[in-house]
């Protein structure tokens, strides 16, 4: 089971009994403007929930799906995963997605530090990315904040919700993620 803990939260493998609070930010189309998917039906995100459960038993395991979540409450506000996506080249991805209502309080940059130093610690990645709509500018100044570069602005660069959609590409690689650390 992943734990990983940071000041506000817990990060933490999903479990059966998250699919409502899930549900609450996945069905909220406010939430999900600038993601692939949703707003979610409850079979969808009792579908995500089976899915990122299964995650947990791979061997080895490349995808950490995570429940966000407030140590203060315990009450679970979000998502967020790194992926192992080319395991050969040490590379990988973040993403991260909270409820609305607790927005603009820091929490998601407090996921993307914990989520960068998960994978370059614990992953030994070299390159850890990350993309989001160019009109997202919340998630960008969250990606900037973390140590990661604009690398690219990649056009048409996916189909979601019926048209073709930008994304910013953003990375940070390990020896520039120590040097942050060591400030």
């Amino acid at each position: 089971m992943v734990i990983i803990q940071t000041k506000r939260l817990v990060l933490r493998d999903f479990n059966e009994d998250d699919w409502e609070a899930v549900h609450e930010y996945a069905s909220d189309p406010e939430v999900v403007r600038y993601m692939e998917w949703g707003p979610n039906t409850e079979e969808e995100t009792r579908n995500f929930i089976k899915r990122a459960i299964s995650h947990q038993n791979e061997k080895p395991r490349r995808n950490f799906t995570l429940a966000i979540v407030l140590k203060s409450e315990g009450k679970l506000i979000g998502g967020c995963g790194i992926v192992v996506s080319d395991p050969e080249n040490r590379q990988g991805y973040i993403g991260y997605c909270l409820n609305r209502n607790f927005w603009g309080k820091g929490y998601a940059t407090e996921v993307a530090e914990a989520l960068v130093k998960f994978g370059f610690e614990r992953l030994n990645l070299h390159r850890i990315f990350a993309t989001c709509d160019p009109k997202n500018l919340a998630s960008a100044r969250v990606l900037e904040k973390v140590g990661m570069k604009l690398e690219g602005h990649l056009r048409e660069h996916k189909f979601a919700k019926g048209k073709w959609r930008d994304s910013l590409l953003y990375a940070i690689l390990d020896y520039e993620w120590k040097k942050l650390v060591e400030k």
